[in-house]
């Protein structure tokens, strides 16, 4: 099983989980992280050595990142495994795939890439080598169908994940604003300062980051060291957006775990100049958050790159601090749930994987 990212470690421990109930006696070797590891999978690559983002930012670890592969082949054809599980990461899993299915080893994707969103021509090499493909969202599997690829829709595992959380009652009687400036450090050093700038025109809340554990504390203290008054939790990001009346939230799967838990938000991104110029002109889509692109509207406002401002976010959040805002955002977080359907997703998936030999 690889995962290049958070998401993909704490989706990827829910699948090996729900396939050991289905089949004992499995053996897991992983690429991924911790919560893998800890469901029991023999860890040979954490997703912190592995998490490039943006054009600019692969070709400058070009050497690292094909080393990685090399290593990575060489590894599948020392473990023989009788089924590949790709997550996501379709940046690495794609060469992946199209070099295991020569092997003659059956692939599954499980958590499709985003080529609906931009280079849809991927949608063949697919085709070609992957056997099976596993999607997390309703317009997916139509998509895929259209396309000749053997798909099943199981469902979102984040529906899962929430669900089985136990929240804790973080700073109690304070109101407060989330910061998710992402988990990779070009975006946190990119994106928190920004963030930040908005901190002293909101006295009455109580600012805090939600930190990950695959980055220094360290730089979350440099970063923060102007702001005082602001505060960083780490591993506890569910309860924090539980306790928060609004978030600052960038683009990417925390923009959907804030909706499912009801906390009003904004979603922001920034990426290198280069990255956006050259990523704009490839993306086919209306949004970049999954709210907004599983309904099919604004309901979540989005600033990206240089609309990622201090007055902007200002005025941006100041709006869904407000009641009737907010609620009209928690009503469409609502239609949301309702198209994401019920739990089970890993459940499905693992009986798709081990269904079919």
């Amino acid at each position: 099983m690889i995962a290049g990212e958070a998401s993909g470690d704490l989706h990827g421990s829910n699948l090996m989980k729900a396939m050991q109930l289905q089949r004992h006696k499995l053996q897991f070797r992983v690429w991924g992280g911790d919560l893998m590891a800890a469901a029991g999978g023999d860890l040979v690559k954490h997703y912190r050595d592995l998490a490039f983002m943006g054009f600019v930012e692969v070709l400058l670890n070009i050497r690292t990142i094909l080393g990685n592969i090399a290593f990575c082949k060489q590894d599948i054809l020392q473990f023989k495994p009788d089924v590949l599980v790709l997550i996501d990461y379709p940046g690495f899993n794609l060469r992946i795939a199209k070099w295991a299915k020569k092997q003659g080893i059956r692939v599954v994707y499980y958590i499709s890439p985003q080529i609906w969103a931009w280079h849809q021509s991927r949608v063949k090499s697919i085709s070609r080598d992957v056997d099976q493909m596993l999607v997390i969202l309703p317009f997916e599997q139509a998509f895929y169908s259209t396309h000749g690829v053997h798909v099943t829709y199981v469902g979102h595992p984040l529906v899962d994940a929430v669900q089985s959380m136990s929240f804790e009652n973080l700073f109690e009687k304070r109101k407060i604003v989330a910061l998710l400036p992402g988990s990779r450090m070009q975006e946190l050093k990119r994106i928190l300062p920004r963030m930040l700038s908005i901190v002293p025109s909101f006295p009455d809340y109580t600012f805090v980051v939600a930190g990950t554990k695959n980055l220094p504390k360290e730089v979350y203290d440099e970063i923060l060291k102007p702001y005082p008054q602001v505060a960083l939790i780490t591993g506890k990001t569910y309860s924090l957006l539980k306790s928060a009346s609004a978030a600052l939230v960038k683009s990417g799967t925390s923009t959907l775990e804030t909706a499912l838990l009801g906390t009003p938000q904004v979603v922001c991104y920034a990426g290198s100049p280069l990255s956006y110029q050259i990523a704009k002109r490839l993306i086919k889509v209306k949004y970049i958050s999954l709210v907004n692109l599983v309904l099919d509207k604004p309901l979540v406002t989005e600033l990206i790159q240089d609309e990622l401002n201090e007055s902007n976010l200002k005025q941006s959040l100041s709006e869904i601090l407000q009641a009737d805002k907010a609620a009209e955002i928690k009503e469409g977080y609502q239609k949301l749930q309702n198209l994401l359907g019920a739990g089970g997703a890993s459940q499905r998936a693992a009986t798709a994987i081990l269904g079919e030999k």
